[in-house]
């Protein structure tokens, strides 16, 4: 219990994007109102944790692989859901979604003080009548979930120039530290973004991750062989290989069924 007599929270983080999750943990830290800070890396995840432990607020990211943060909602079912404060990278429905004021919404990168307001405001809302989800939200989110906006091309620089990248021409992208590889044919272009950032931002039907290092454009595999333990090797046109990793098994497994 708190001074004021009010149950302390208990708090889970979802975002799929380890270095988003510590910043949210670091900003709730001291926080005297917090009981407990629990996390999840994706929304299969969440979705386990929010039905096991019930907690009393979210910081839910939108999109996330395999399962975004409206289906965890959805998948939820809850009767009395926890506060959700939504954190996305994209700004296309934040006023909207702002003026909603069901629950909050913070806009990748926010500050501290942006986020300071939003942790109040998800402070008035635990025990109040007012925790259910506004339906003119989720149908505000569901949209951002979809996520209509992927990368049709990129301005890259090269030689003290901007050039234009046609996203479709990219045949792989690999990490490469703090920079991404963007393969093209027989050339190679760095550009300053995380993986993560990237992947989020790529239409899925063109562009499967299935390495924590690969991305891969679908219309360039060749073959799929499988490999051990959930593992396959990926052989595209132009003869490259790429292995994928047991946390991508279950989109490999997608990948390579037919749709029917």
């Amino acid at each position: 219990m708190t001074a004021n007599g009010k149950s302390r929270i208990r708090v889970l983080i979802v975002d799929d994007e380890s270095l988003a999750r510590e910043g949210i943990r670091m900003l709730l830290a001291g926080d005297a109102d917090i009981a407990s800070i629990d996390e999840a890396r994706n929304g299969k995840q969440a979705l386990r944790t929010i039905l096991a432990d019930k907690p009393d607020l979210v910081f839910l990211d939108v999109q996330m692989p395999e399962m975004d943060g409206f289906t965890v909602l959805r998948k939820a079912g809850l009767a009395n859901p926890p506060v959700v404060v939504f954190v996305t990278a994209y700004d296309k429905y934040a006023i909207e979604a702002f003026e909603v004021q069901a629950v909050d919404y913070l806009l990748k990168p926010f500050t501290e003080k942006r986020f300071r307001k939003a942790l109040d405001r998800a402070k008035e809302r635990i025990g109040s009548a007012e925790t259910l989800l506004d339906p003119k939200l989720l149908a505000v989110l569901e949209q951002i979930s979809r996520g209509p906006e992927y990368l049709t091309r990129l301005a890259l620089k090269s030689g003290g120039k901007t050039f234009f990248l046609d996203i479709a021409s990219v045949d792989w992208i690999g990490a490469a530290e703090n920079y991404v590889q963007l393969h093209v044919g027989r050339h190679q272009h760095l550009m300053q973004v995380t993986m993560d950032r990237v992947a989020k931002r790529l239409d899925p039907s063109i562009f499967v991750r299935v390495h924590r290092s690969f991305i891969v454009n679908v219309k360039r595999i060749r073959e799929v062989k499988p490999a051990f333990h959930g593992e396959y090797t990926l052989v595209l046109d132009n003869g490259v290989q790429l292995r994928s990793s047991r946390t991508y098994s279950e989109t490999m497994k997608r990948l390579i069924s037919n749709p029917l």
